[in-house]
């Protein structure tokens, strides 16, 4: 039956979110180096470097508490001339959107600590791509797309985000990061659904064939 597919394949997708989360929660500490040339996973890292002053990416429709706002990603240019983006927090965006946030930045040399994560990529777009210019700063996106970014950097990025930790003073807020944003129990909910789901077509079932099994009785009496 669909509904007992759809549930049993929820209930994949549980246990495949919730070894996400468990690799997430565990993520191993590392040096940046041996971290950028991992090709999958999730790493703790501290990075030495400075950010770039001027050059953020705001990432749109980010919610906190029921307001919109932006994750800010900065450019963060290591001692070996290699460059990470740094997701720095939320920022609330004003309702006409047409100014953006001032992004505070001192570009002096820091050590900076993080989760190093790789940016979520596919599923459907709505709209058309961003289109980034390499002489507008900062510039708003709908969605994060590396090598629009890098192109408009014009310097090449490494292909991971470092999500900073919460208590980093260069942050800004809404720095609860998550393996992602559906977390495991949202599809254990779907799947008891789907075999309520089922459950209930088989009452219904069993209801209507008994009372055609009563009525065909009582024409036959």
């Amino acid at each position: 039956m669909l509904f007992a597919r759809l549930g049993f394949w929820q209930l994949d997708r549980q246990l495949e979110k919730q070894q996400l989360f468990d690799q997430f929660e565990n993520a191993p500490l590392m040096p940046i180096e041996q971290a950028l040339n991992r090709t999958e996973g999730f790493s703790r890292v501290e990075a030495y470097g400075h950010y770039d002053e001027q050059r953020h990416v705001l990432l749109d429709n980010k919610i906190l508490k029921g307001r919109v706002g932006v994750h800010v990603l900065t450019p963060f240019i290591l001692t070996n001339g290699s460059t990470v983006l740094v997701n720095r927090g939320w920022l609330p965006l004003p309702p006409d959107r047409r100014t953006l946030p001032p992004v505070y930045t001192d570009p002096a040399g820091r050590l900076i600590a993080g989760l190093m994560k790789k940016p979520a990529t596919g599923g459907h777009r709505l709209g058309d791509p961003d289109v980034l210019v390499h002489d507008r700063w900062p510039q708003l996106v709908t969605y994060l797309d590396f090598d629009s970014v890098s192109s408009a950097l014009e310097v090449p990025l490494e292909p991971w985000l470092l999500h900073l930790d919460r208590d980093d003073p260069t942050g800004f807020a809404g720095r609860q990061w998550k393996a992602a944003v559906m977390e495991p129990r949202v599809h254990r909910a779907y799947a008891l659904q789907w075999f309520s789901l089922m459950l209930a077509t088989i009452i219904i079932w069993l209801t209507l064939g008994m009372r055609r099994g009563q009525q065909k009785r009582n024409s036959q009496n």
